[in-house]
């Protein structure tokens, strides 16, 4: 008897051999069914090496009582003593799953299954099993049976005899035998049907590359023909035939009976998916896949295995698709098309589960499985030896061909095994379908134990989970990109490489025009023994992958190459990339988005340190104080106007490559920060900037030219008025930057002097703007100024009112709704800006004269502005609901309605849209469209200048131009139409909003 307050023996051996309710193992043990073995150091020590003692004693205890009288229960208990082999197994799935126990304490007899194993079933195949299956006759007595064939796989499985990737082949054959007893079911119970027709059930995913998992959806795909003897007239009899039988047999698959179901039976990766027909004859699936199959359906058919049914037709399916599959490459956008949809199924996955995704996650199961079949279908067509549709296999050949590097493919190999072997114990505990890794402390140190870890299981499985997961992350884009530097920089003798065709295959595939190109310029970054060769062969990898997924990979690749070429020497610059989190990535997105940002920033190389995290700025658009005050300063210690300038158009070139570098990033989006979700945020902060900085410089410019020409003090106080859309802060790229003049005679000065003086300064400043250099040119516009082109270059304040007063035109007036001071004396501007409110905001609104005269002029500069041969409707400018209907709409409204409604005096544009919805003088609906169509006009300018390094309104005609600006505007590799479609919907939208309020129809 046990002493109060002491433990008993049992207890402490209990706790010692793992259990963790030591009590409640007591009380078992101490029960009727087991007293006679209680104390058995063989039991105990049998029960300890489970993955969970208490589940497998617990287990055990209900096979006992499940025994129908006490001979059998003793036959149970003398077996599980003497046989080594059963104790092992038996307790083993009962200690890993609790779904198989309640299987055994239904069919307490089936314990039997697993007392003797005959050396061919230690490693079995389809025929075992469908012996094993074969007495089954209805769909229950089926579902019994196959948890039986599936208690054989897990014990083997648990003991370790048969590894992972046999456990999954072997779960695949027990599949295929399920469906092949599961059509003898339908046809049995409708031999009419089964007489009418042929049908082949062909396996894909899990189930067709013999890598199934212990609860998956199994997917499948029907070719149906008829029977030999019956009339083509009768081949639409025979589908239904067909049909019927499919149904029936995934009915039988998925049912729910009193013994549960087996697993679902998924159609839905044949052609059209569910809304296509479930039974097609073998030419239409071959027309489907001819004309209509995309990308990712081929890449599903490396998996295709013809599995049940009429196996002549199955091996016909395969034989006249296979070479489909490998074609698949050749697509347009193949890559690409492939990657997407691995992006898109990390989307879909909830944010609570992401952490926790053993399949779908970053560094996950499908990661493995995409790189290898990208890889395998890249190379596939001329390497016979990469068509198996098993992971591990592929990956293997992928090694044994030189097309993985030997070392990444056993890592990967490693982790692969190590992440199948938790899925499949997660999944064998309750035979439920998940890929969560669990977060019940419970459930963890029971999944750590299966896996062999006994010291600390908790700690152990996550820490080798992550280990693995980072491996296959790290090594997933990669695994693509480092044979293409193997191959050129030959770094490791001895171990196969990529031939120069299959690197010229891969390159291609991956979107390069010029692969032979792309290999030279490998071969200068990757090749040599120097510190900088060896950081690049580093980045290069993952580089590759982003240049990839871009519109023009070899203009990355290429800019990198210049980049490196001027920088490689200076340490700063190899240790940002290699440091700092997302300069490699910014500098790739930026290198292979258009030609504007790599001009720039090829003409002083050190502007790369912007893109990255630390102290060189960042990508965040400078102030316009902090952008003055540099400038001045640099203009104060210049030696003479040209230098001073020189150095402002220096900063200039900075700051614009570091605003482009900013919209390019923000547009594409990285892998540490989404794209912008706004994207008139986007059009704003790239306004703004380019706006602020053009005023800055004018600023630097103009103190340059009057210090040069008249000291500290200028004979006349002087103005720049920002005009147009320098005015409205929303310069692009590619703008002029429109002004007027604006001078006063200081006490004392003739009007003479400082008319002459104001004038050499004008022509000073734009002289020094636009002096060739390797800076680009500030091109300043002032023919919106007083009658134009014939009108003086600069005029005095008196002048201006004197002008206005009399002379002014609608035309004039509409213009000076943008006006705003911008440079130079700040009290003139202020008072040119008194000058002209009354003029733009006027107190009695538009007469109904000037509105038609507006309306004319309108109409005129459509007609006459539009280029020869421009497409009005794809003309961001001038086209139908592009930026002059928007801008024109909303500056009638201003002209009428600004003395009244504050909110409108504002030179900008969707701030003026803004307070006019908010007045109540613009719909909503009609504000949000037309704000909608501006801002994508606006960025199409944008992206035409970013792509293609110089201004227009319209789409570019080339198709790889025309694609990157389908990049920067969101549009996937292969939507150029979509995003054409887009805008024509957009700016018809605002066409009809524009006809109802500036037209008044």
């Amino acid at each position: 008897m046990t002493t109060p307050g002491r433990r008993s023996s049992t207890f402490t051996r209990l706790l010692r051999h793992g259990f963790t309710d030591a009590s409640a193992a007591e009380r078992l043990l101490d029960g009727g069914e087991l007293a006679a073995v209680r104390d058995d150091p063989v039991l105990l020590e049998a029960l300890g090496a489970t993955a969970d003692p208490d589940l497998a004693l617990h287990g055990l205890v209900r096979l006992l009582e499940a025994q129908p009288d006490p001979t059998a229960r003793r036959e149970l208990l003398d077996t599980l003593i003497a046989a080594k082999p059963l104790r092992d197994r038996l307790l083993g799935v009962l200690g890993a799953s609790e779904a198989l126990a309640d299987h055994l304490a239904r069919h307490a007899g089936d314990w039997q299954a697993l007392v003797t194993y005959e050396p061919r079933d230690l490693h079995r195949g389809v025929a075992e099993f469908e012996r094993g299956l074969a007495e089954a006759d209805d769909p229950v007595s089926l579902r019994v049976a196959y948890r039986r064939c599936l208690l054989s796989i897990a014990a083997r499985d648990v003991c370790g005899t048969i590894d992972v990737a046999e456990t999954a082949a072997e779960l695949a054959d027990l599949a295929t035998a399920t469906l092949r007893a599961a059509l003898a079911l339908a046809e049995a119970a409708a031999p009419e049907d089964a007489a009418l027709c042929r049908l082949a059930v062909i396996a894909m995913g899990k189930c067709g590359g013999h890598e199934l998992n212990y609860v998956s959806d199994v997917d499948v795909i029907f070719v149906g023909e008829p029977a030999e003897g019956v009339d083509e007239a009768d081949e639409a009899k025979a589908m239904r035939a067909a049909t019927a039988l499919a149904s029936h047999l995934m009915r039988i698959c998925s049912e729910t009976t009193v013994e549960g179901s087996i697993w679902p039976v998924d159609a839905n990766l044949r052609p059209e998916g569910r809304n296509g027909p479930l039974v097609r004859t073998l030419s239409s699936h071959l027309a489907y896949y001819q004309r209509w199959a995309k990308t990712w359906e081929f890449q599903a058919l490396l998996k295709a295995r013809p599995v049940a049914g009429d196996a002549a037709l199955g091996a016909e399916y395969v034989a006249a698709l296979q070479p489909l599959v490998w074609q698949a490459a050749d697509r347009e956008n193949f890559v690409a098309d492939v990657q997407k949809m691995r992006r898109r199924v990390v989307e879909t996955i909830p944010v609570a589960e992401v952490d926790r995704q053993l399949k779908l996650g970053p560094g996950g199961l499908r990661d493995v499985e995409f790189a290898v079949q990208l890889l395998q279908l890249v190379h596939g067509r001329a390497d016979t030896s990469l068509h198996s549709g098993t992971t591990l296999d592929a990956l293997e050949a992928l090694a044994a061909g030189g097309y993985v590097g030997r070392a990444d493919a056993a890592q990967l190999d490693e982790a692969y095994r190590f992440l199948r072997s938790m899925e499949h114990r997660i999944q064998l505990h309750r035979l439920r379908r998940t890929h969560l890794v669990p977060e019940d402390e419970a459930d963890l140190r029971r999944l750590g134990r299966s896996l062999g870890l006994r010291t600390d299981p908790v700690t152990g499985l996550l820490r080798a989970w992550r280990r693995h997961a980072s491996v296959v992350r790290r090594l997933h884009e990669k695994l693509f990109y480092r044979p293409l530097l193997d191959a050129v920089a030959q770094l490791a003798p001895g171990e196969a490489r990529l031939s120069p065709e299959a690197a010229r295959e891969r390159l291609v595939a991956l979107g390069y025009a010029d692969p032979a190109a792309a290999l030279r310029h490998l071969e200068a970054l990757a090749s040599g023994v120097t510190r900088k060769a060896a950081i690049q062969r580093t980045l290069l990898p993952v580089l590759l992958g982003w240049f990839a997924d871009s519109a023009d990979p070899d203009a990355g690749l290429l800019g990198f190459r210049k980049v490196s070429d001027a920088l490689g020497k200076t340490p700063w610059y190899l240790r940002l990339l290699r440091d700092e989190g997302a300069a490699a990535e910014n500098l790739a997105r930026v290198l292979s988005a258009g030609r504007l940002a790599p001009d720039l920033l090829m003409r002083a190389p050190e502007a790369v340190a912007l893109l990255g995290d630390g102290d060189g700025g960042g990508l965040t658009p400078r102030a316009r104080p902090q952008l003055e005050q540099e400038i001045l300063a640099a203009v104060r210690r210049a030696d003479g106007a040209v230098q001073a300038v020189t150095a402002a158009r220096g900063v200039r070139r900075r700051e614009l490559f570091r605003t482009a570098a900013a919209d390019i990033v923000g547009s594409y989006g990285t892998e540490a920060r989404p794209v912008e979700a706004d994207p008139g945020a986007l059009v704003d902060r790239v306004g703004a900037a380019v706006s602020d900085l053009t005023a800055a410089t004018l600023a630097g410019t103009l103190r340059a030219v009057v210090r040069e020409g008249w000291g500290d003090i200028l004979p006349t106080r002087f103005a720049i008025i920002g005009m147009g859309r320098f005015g409205g802060h929303e310069l692009g790229y590619g703008s002029d930057a429109d002004v007027l003049f604006v001078h006063e005679p200081r006490e004392g000065v003739g009007e003479r002097e400082a008319a002459d003086a104001a004038n050499k300064v004008v022509s000073e400043l734009r002289r020094l703007l636009q002096v060739p250099s390797a800076d680009p040119p500030l091109l300043i516009d002032a023919d919106l100024r007083p009658e134009g082109k014939s009108g003086p270059l600069v005029r005095t304040l008196k002048s201006y009112e004197a002008y206005y007063r009399r002379w002014s035109l609608v035309w004039e007036r509409h213009a000076l709704l943008r006006a705003e001071f911008v440079a130079g004396d700040a009290d003139l501007g202020r008072r040119f800006t008194e000058l002209v409110d009354p003029l733009r905001y006027p107190a009695d609104g538009l007469g109904e004269d000037a509105v038609r005269e507006i309306r004319r002029l309108k109409a005129r500069m459509e007609s006459e502005r539009m280029p020869r041969g421009a497409d009005p409707k794809l003309h961001a400018k001038l086209g139908p609901g592009g930026l002059s209907d928007v801008e024109w709409t909303v500056q009638l409204t201003q002209l009428r309605h600004g003395h009244t409604e504050p909110g409108l005096r504002t030179t900008r544009t969707r701030e003026a849209l803004a307070a006019a919805c908010e007045a109540g003088l613009v719909p909503a609906e009609h504000a949000a469209t037309l704000d909608e169509a501006w801002v994508l006009a606006t960025r199409v300018r944008n992206a035409v200048m970013l792509v293609r390094g110089r201004a227009g309104d319209t789409f570019p005609s080339d198709p790889r131009e025309l694609a990157a600006v389908g990049r920067y505007l969101g549009h996937g590799p292969g939507h150029a139409g979509d995003m054409l479609d887009e805008y024509r919907r957009t700016t018809r939208r605002a066409r009809a909003a524009v006809e109802e309020l500036f037209y008044g129809g």
